[in-house]
């Protein structure tokens, strides 16, 4: 399996498990996928590596399928062994380690904050960046950078960049006019009354504003 997909971060939509009764991150993501979602990233730090391995594996098979490019947070060993495109790590994480643990094959994506950081990371061989731009409950820890923290990233690597934090469909053209290449989401899906037709209509906004700003 070629796990390495063409980066298309249209929308990109992160994992959760419990903002929807009954709904864990098997139904967000296909969910997400059948909503026409680019990029799914499984976050589920509740799970251990043995409980986390088999859902990974799981869920790579359902995103290769629909061409959606398919990540696992942190765990970049469980990335590796479950055929997913490849993993998303933190400033706290050892960024060339991981690299050198998914090989070339594979896309690594780093959550940055500054210029600095997004030059580092590009360094150290990410393959996209993502940027926290409003506060979220869901991520309490992040840092938020506002839209012109968010641009300032943008200006200071040749990586796309991913803007995620309190994004939702009243801004999300904020955000791609700010210079993301597509907008992340955890409770805009994984909260929705219904998430299918919530990833529809954030995938709708997407295309349009790239359809006119071409």
């Amino acid at each position: 399996m070629d796990t390495k997909r063409p980066l298309r971060f249209g929308v990109y939509v992160v994992t959760s498990s419990g903002l929807a009764q009954g709904r864990g991150h098997r139904d967000v993501t296909l969910a997400a996928v059948e909503g026409g979602a680019d990029a799914i990233q499984l976050r589920a730090p509740e799970l251990s590596d043995d409980e986390l391995l088999p859902v990974a594996s799981d869920l790579a098979t359902a995103c290769y399928a629909a061409g959606a490019l398919f990540v696992v947070n942190n765990r970049v060993d469980v990335a590796a062994e479950s055929g997913a495109s490849g993993a998303h790590v933190g400033q706290d994480d050892d960024v060339a380690g991981a690299r050198a643990r998914l090989g070339s094959g594979r896309i690594l994506g780093v959550s940055v904050a500054t210029p600095e950081e997004a030059r580092a990371a590009e360094t150290a061989g990410g393959d996209y960046l993502g940027v926290t731009v409003w506060p979220t409950p869901t991520k309490p820890e992040a840092v938020p950078r506002g839209l012109e923290g968010l641009r300032a990233v943008v200006e200071a690597t040749t990586l796309p960049v991913v803007g995620i934090g309190g994004i939702r469909t009243g801004n999300a053209e904020l955000v791609l006019a700010a210079g993301s290449v597509g907008v992340a989401v955890i409770s805009a899906v994984g909260a929705a009354d219904d998430p299918v037709a919530a990833t529809r209509e954030l995938v709708d906004i997407v295309s349009r504003w790239k359809a006119r700003n071409r």
